[in-house]
Formats: C-alpha cells, sequence, structure tokens
C-alpha cells in the first residue's frame, strides 16, 4: 500500500465527501458518485474499493490509486461458554489490536482498541505489559467496528447496538483519530452517541475536548481509587492529573449536560476493597451523579493480586448504595478466553515485560 492514500475511514462522513466530490470533478464524474461511494463505506458490504461494483471499473481503477479501504485480517478469534467472542486482528503494518463482542440478552456490545498496546502502565491491566507501539488512526479505529458487524452478522448474531473505546490502549492520549472516529460511527454509521461510551484513566485536556461535543458520549472513568496516593500506585498517571484536577474536569463534563459519567472500579483483594474505601468513593459519585461498576479483578500474567471476595464487593456495594450512588457489580465475561484488554495480543507476543513509565505515563529510556 502506498503512504500517500488517504483512507477512506480516516475521513469523517463530511470530509468523505468533501475530498472525494473534489477528485470527482478532477476525473469529470457525476457528483452522485460520491453518494454512491458513502453508502459502500457505511451502509455496504464492500472490503475494498474494487468490491463497489455500482461504480465503473475505470472510476473504481482510478479510485484505488488516491485511496484505501482496509479492513483489519482476523489473527485469532476466541470464543467463551458465556458467549463473548474476542478478535485479534492484524493491521497492515503487523501491529496486533483487540476487541471484543459481549452478548447480553437485549444487546451486543462491542469494546474497540484505540492504540497498539498502551503506555499508561496501569498495574491491574494486561495491555501495559507487552508495552506501546503505536496510535491507531481513525480508520483503524472504525475498521475494528465495520469488520465485526460483518463477522456478527455472519455468525447470526444481532446488530452491534453499543460501543465502548475500552480496549486496548488510552483514548483521550490519540484525541484526534478518536474523535473522528466518533464522528464516523455516530454520523457516518448512525451509532447513536448515548450508545458509545469512551474510557479514560484521566486525560484531564481529553476529557474537557468530550465535553465540548455537541454530541451526548458517555464517559468512564477508570478510578478505581477515591485516594490520591493509593491511585498513584495504580495508575501512574495520577501523578501527572491528581484526583483534585480530573474531578473539576468531570464537574465541567457533567455541566455539559446529558453526557453521563461512570466510575470502573476493578476491586482487588487487600488493595483498594476496603469499605472506609468506598465512603470516600460515594462522596465523589454522588457530587457529580456518576453511576459505578463494581468490577472483580481479572487476573493478569506477572501480577499475584487477586479479585475481592463476592461478599466483600457487596459489602462495598452497599455503603455506596445506602449513601444513594446507582451502582452495578459487573459480571466477568470471557475469563476462560483471556478477554480482559491486553491479555490475548501479549500473548501472541509472547509475554514481553511490563514497560517502565514515568509519572505521565510514558515510557522511559533507562
Amino acid at each position: 500500500m502506498r503512504d500517500d492514500k488517504t483512507d477512506l475511514l480516516s475521513l469523517g462522513p463530511v470530509a468523505l465527501r468533501t475530498v472525494v466530490g473534489d477528485f470527482l470533478r478532477e476525473q469529470k464524474e457525476p457528483a452522485y458518485r460520491a453518494d454512491q461511494l458513502a453508502k459502500w463505506v457505511y451502509g455496504g458490504e464492500a472490503r475494498n474499493i474494487p468490491q463497489m461494483t455500482d461504480l465503473p471499473r475505470g472510476l473504481r481503477d482510478a479510485l484505488g490509486e488516491r485511496f484505501v479501504l482496509i479492513e483489519p485480517e482476523i489473527e485469532q478469534v476466541s470464543r467463551s461458554e458465556d458467549g463473548t467472542s474476542k478478535h485479534l486482528w492484524r493491521l497492515v503494518d503487523g501491529e496486533l489490536v483487540e476487541s471484543v463482542l459481549i452478548p447480553t440478552r437485549d444487546r451486543l456490545t462491542l469494546c474497540i482498541s484505540s492504540q497498539a498496546g498502551c503506555a499508561m502502565g496501569c498495574t491491574f491491566c494486561a495491555t501495559g505489559w507487552s508495552g506501546f507501539a503505536r496510535h491507531l488512526s481513525a480508520g483503524e479505529i472504525v475498521a475494528q467496528y465495520r469488520a465485526s458487524r460483518r463477522w456478527a452478522a455472519a455468525e447470526g448474531q444481532r446488530a452491534i447496538s453499543n460501543i465502548v473505546y475500552m480496549g486496548m490502549g488510552e483514548p483521550l492520549s490519540n484525541p484526534a483519530a478518536v474523535m473522528t472516529s466518533l464522528t464516523t460511527l455516530n454520523q457516518g454509521y448512525g451509532v447513536g452517541a448515548r450508545r458509545i461510551t469512551v474510557s479514560t484513566v484521566g486525560v484531564v485536556p481529553g476529557i474537557l475536548k468530550l465535553a465540548q461535543r455537541p454530541e451526548q458520549f458517555r464517559l468512564a472513568v477508570s478510578l478505581h481509587s477515591p485516594d490520591s496516593e493509593l491511585r498513584q500506585k495504580l495508575i501512574p498517571l495520577e501523578k501527572r492529573h491528581p484526583l483534585p484536577e480530573l474531578i473539576e474536569a468531570l464537574r465541567a463534563f457533567n455541566a455539559a449536560g446529558g453526557k453521563r459519567i461512570t466510575f470502573e472500579y476493578t476491586m482487588i483483594r487487600d488493595v483498594n476493597d476496603d469499605p472506609a474505601l468506598a465512603a470516600r468513593l460515594a462522596a465523589l459519585a454522588a457530587g457529580l451523579q456518576a453511576f459505578v461498576n463494581l468490577i472483580p479483578f481479572n487476573p493478569i500474567p506477572y501480577r499475584d493480586w487477586q479479585p475481592s471476595t463476592p461478599q466483600r464487593i457487596r459489602s462495598f456495594q452497599k455503603v455506596l448504595q445506602d449513601r444513594g450512588v446507582g451502582t452495578a457489580i459487573r459480571e466477568p465475561r470471557g475469563q476462560d478466553i483471556d478477554a480482559a484488554c491486553g491479555q490475548l495480543r501479549t500473548r501472541a507476543m509472547g509475554e514481553k515485560a511490563l514497560p517502565v513509565v514515568d509519572g505521565d505515563g510514558r515510557r522511559r529510556s533507562d
């Protein structure tokens, strides 16, 4: 593939019609061809430009000289007994990323990646063990949805109803590509903004940028402790964007209206499951009208932590509920297929060691 070709999936819907429209004028083709192409990109099942069969062969050849439409190749598919399916995708440069399809009674949720690997260095997360390779382009993010949608249909599953940016990587550390991909999924593919959730460990500039958008995208914050000192041990980014700064950004997000916040809280036995922490978490959540998801820790390589006991989690939840905070205990999914983000990629890469990172989540050279 030529590096100077434009990836159609990396263009937002408006930009796609503009850029392709300019190209069609150069080719002296009618303007309606742009709409035909857009239907193939957003509605059709063409995996590449040659498959856009209602376009003239000569035009498809000319488009192929200037543009690309690429989906990742399936490296591996793992299926869980609970119905969860995990894809390990190989990108054009050989990088590996993951996505997960999670079926429930009334929806099918797709968890997608925004980076190949992750530089945040969170101590409870498997993705960091294989290190950070690079950001994904907007097209590579969207392509996970496109390819997963086709795969689900072929498997007789329902249509994807919800999308969560909770796969590999920190979405708000890749803001340009993530913001464009949000627009494409919402305006191009018609996925409602309230059905799209962006997860972050607390990248404050990205939260503020997301707050400025008119769409009501959801935000999930990987909090994992209401205590700044303990949170630093779990999430190195806490040193760069400490809790007071993060909470102020979340207040701005909340003030934008209609943009629900969820706190993600991984329950690690004897690390962050003390009921006293639940009371402090309740105070933070109540001030933001935030919902709290309690997530039993999913064991990862090279870490001997264990999930909190069910009784401990229920006691933690009761403290939140008694203080009026909406909360749920998330049922572990896909544990038999390494469904936690980064696990499948880590195994495929030979389980490399966790990179050394500094306080703002960047890899250190030493």
